[in-house]
């Protein structure tokens, strides 16, 4: 079985980059919305405190369906008490990331992207394409990890889902409405940089993973959403984590970054405020999880929601 890591990742970390899919995702269309009564949803919310500084930890899907209905309760209550907005990348950073992820997707070696695949990767490539209705020529002048990138979200555009109903897009109209003060744990190069400095092979290897799983994309992403709707974190990080995959990729996704942030809040502490941090649903689960980073330095996460 293709290991649910990787591809979740793909919805959960990378997704936060793409304000808009590339125009020939745009002309893949959705089915019809229903018109059902937004479900109801009860995500994970922790809270980190000291005397003067409290902190929301809020773990967010970047792309979803648009019958979600999550701002309610506890989040609301959080959010609308909070100063300050805490990101993975500034609120207005997204548009700027467009340009750059068309850049340092390209090939820089002279190559297409089928000619550096073994004649099995490549006709596993070209028979994913076909399923879902793409050329396979699409992404001859790209990097592995972009087309892999790409062979996620377009699924799930078609099956329904859509970064505006993401609740990073949500959040952040919330907080530019109220002009709020905005922080971020890493620029727009940063995250992009993690996927173009992937070795070759870990490129290959996660490319082929998500080429396995395209059958089964949509029931994979539907299986997570419904662990986060329920503020299910131990089946979130069981889905995140049933098996073990490139650990280069684990390292360089989640581990080093969930550490990064936990120093970062720890120093946030030393100032007043109330401040919401709102990433991705990944980071808040399981073994290495943010709150496990921030138990290090002594400091208690405790579940609100």
């Amino acid at each position: 079985m293709v290991p649910l890591k990787t591809l979740l990742r793909s919805a959960t970390c990378a997704v936060a980059l793409f304000s808009t899919l590339p125009a020939f995702a745009e002309d893949v269309a959705p089915p019809a919305a229903e018109t059902a009564a937004p479900a109801p949803a009860q995500p994970a919310l922790w809270k980190v405190a000291d005397e003067d500084t409290t902190i929301w930890l809020f773990g967010t899907i970047h792309i979803l369906p648009e019958d979600i209905a999550w701002y309610a309760g506890p989040v609301s209550k959080a959010f609308d008490e909070s100063s300050e907005l805490v990101t993975e990348i500034p609120l207005d950073a997204a548009q700027q990331s467009q340009s750059i992820i068309a850049e340092k997707s390209l090939r820089a070696d002279g190559k297409t992207l089928r000619e550096t695949l073994t004649d099995e990767e490549r006709a596993d490539y070209e028979a994913g394409m076909a399923s879902i209705g793409l050329p396979p020529q699409l992404f001859d002048k790209n990097d592995a990890w972009y087309a892999a990138l790409m062979l996620t979200l377009i699924p799930l555009k078609v099956s329904g889902y859509n970064l505006e109903s993401g609740v990073d897009t949500q959040i952040s109209a919330k907080a530019k409405a109220r002009h709020m003060e905005n922080a971020a744990l890493e620029s727009p190069e940063y995250q992009i940089a993690l996927f173009d400095d992937l070795p070759r092979k870990v490129q290959h290897a996660y490319l082929d993973q998500v080429v396995e799983a395209l059958p089964t994309v949509k029931s994979d992403i539907d299986a997570m959403v419904d662990a986060w709707k329920a503020g299910k974190a131990k089946d979130l990080a069981r889905l995140l984590n049933e098996e073990e995959d490139d650990p280069k990729l684990r390292k360089v996704l989640l581990t080093d970054r969930n550490k990064a942030w936990a120093k970062w809040l720890k120093a946030r502490l030393d100032k007043p405020g109330t401040v919401f941090v709102a990433v991705g649903a990944g980071h808040l689960a399981g073994k290495g999880s943010v709150q496990d980073q921030l138990a290090r330095y002594g400091i208690t996460s405790t579940r609100v929601q």
